[in-house]
């Protein structure tokens, strides 16, 4: 990095005014989960100067850290829409990366199931929706497949989509770290950002943490999940109208201990805000239900245990041998959502000069799931509205 002096005056009560030295950068990427190393990785690899600041000691302990890590299809999302188009661009880089880059994954489908005509109905809306997206693999089961494949499973009618996945989360983040250092990229961790402006010159962010820095880069990549609205608004120079409202939704998640009951991934039809309770697995087979949606203010974590109650009615309808009392509280994770409870979704909002005239400025908002599979394409995405792409 080269050094330049500019004429910095300390503004804080009781402190005498001193210069302070500004930091030239090229490009800083805020936030260290999957999104923002991934971005900070391909700015990276075009030959661009990049730092990730991260506010934790740790990469991926915010929303990356609490996701189901499943590699989604591209099923559900409005055709056309930035969600439906990501996550199937995504898919296909984040499998081809993993195989290469030996990130631990399985390619293990998912069962899509219905339980009533009614979601019969609505299942074949979802086959057809995802073959408008560009889903091409989709196919329905016999019963006689799914109980090969699935015995403990009830189903009227089951949907098949096998290139849905899941991977390490963890170690997908510590390759894009690889690769991101491998050419000459850094990260700043225990480093908050305290402000910043947009300049004639660049973007100038302040930092706190025991090595406070003033940084001015021509490139910033806001990838701070649940704190990228705070942050924008931090920005003196990019207009209030820009920054979205967020809401956070808490999915909550419970462990089934013992003997897997299942091989695949097993959705319902999904429900209004999320997917419903589904089975997850991880890569040693364990067992998770959930998420369910709980529209909450704040950042809350724990899991209440008295949430139990509606999973055993919603599982039991594709899995009636569930038994009573088999549920233990796992996890959960916040999403960050665009829209008001009972409104509907919306979609990913990449936002850069093209919408708000801050040149180098990218702002990633409300990037929830399909996130963690569209990683690679938001990535992607983010250089091209740079024109590095």
């Amino acid at each position: 990095m080269e050094k330049q002096i500019f004429s910095i005056l300390s503004s804080e009560p009781g402190k005498s005014k001193q210069m302070t030295a500004i930091e030239q950068v090229d490009s800083i990427v805020i936030g260290a989960g999957v999104v923002g190393m991934a971005c900070a990785r391909a700015l990276a690899l075009a030959g661009r100067e990049v730092i990730v600041i991260e506010k934790e000691s740790l990469p991926g302990t915010g929303i990356s850290a609490r996701n189901s890590g499943v590699i989604h299809a591209g099923i559900y999302y409005p055709t056309g829409s930035l969600k439906a188009q990501l996550c199937l661009r995504g898919k296909d880089l984040l499998y081809d990366y993993c195989q290469n880059h030996a990130v631990p994954h399985r390619r293990c489908g998912k069962l899509i199931v219905a339980t009533s005509a009614t979601e019969e109905t609505a299942l074949e809306n979802i086959r057809k929706l995802a073959c408008a997206n560009g889903v091409d693999d989709l196919r329905y089961l016999s019963q006689k497949e799914v109980a090969e494949r699935e015995p403990a499973l009830v189903a009227t009618k089951t949907l098949l989509s096998p290139s849905t996945g899941i991977v390490d989360v963890h170690s997908l983040i510590l390759a894009f770290q690889g690769d991101l250092e491998n050419h000459s990229g850094m990260i700043a961790y225990n480093t908050p950002v305290l402000g910043g402006r947009v300049t004639d010159s660049g973007i100038v962010l302040e930092t706190g943490g025991d090595s406070p820095m003033v940084l001015q880069a021509k490139t910033l990549i806001n990838a701070a999940g649940l704190g990228a609205m705070a942050l924008a608004r931090q920005l003196k120079g990019l207009p209030e109208k820009f920054v979205p409202e967020l809401y956070y939704a808490k999915g909550n998640y419970f462990s089934l201990p013992g003997k897997p009951p299942f091989r695949h991934l097993i959705y319902p039809v999904p429900e209004q805000a999320g997917l419903g309770v589904h089975v997850t697995l991880d890569l040693e087979g364990q067992v998770r239900f959930g998420p369910d949606v709980e529209w909450v203010r704040e950042l809350d974590y724990p899991v209440d245990p008295a949430r139990a109650a509606p999973f055993y009615a919603a599982i039991r309808r594709y899995w009636p041998d569930l038994p009573d009392n088999a549920l233990a509280p796992d996890y959960s994770g916040i999403r960050p959502k665009l829209q008001a409870p009972g409104e509907a979704a919306v979609d990913f909002m990449i936002q850069g000069p093209a919408t708000h005239d801050v040149p180098g400025l990218i702002n990633l908002f409300g990037i929830e799931s399909p996130g963690l599979t569209s990683s690679m394409a938001i990535a992607e995405n983010v250089l091209m509205q740079l024109d590095l792409g």
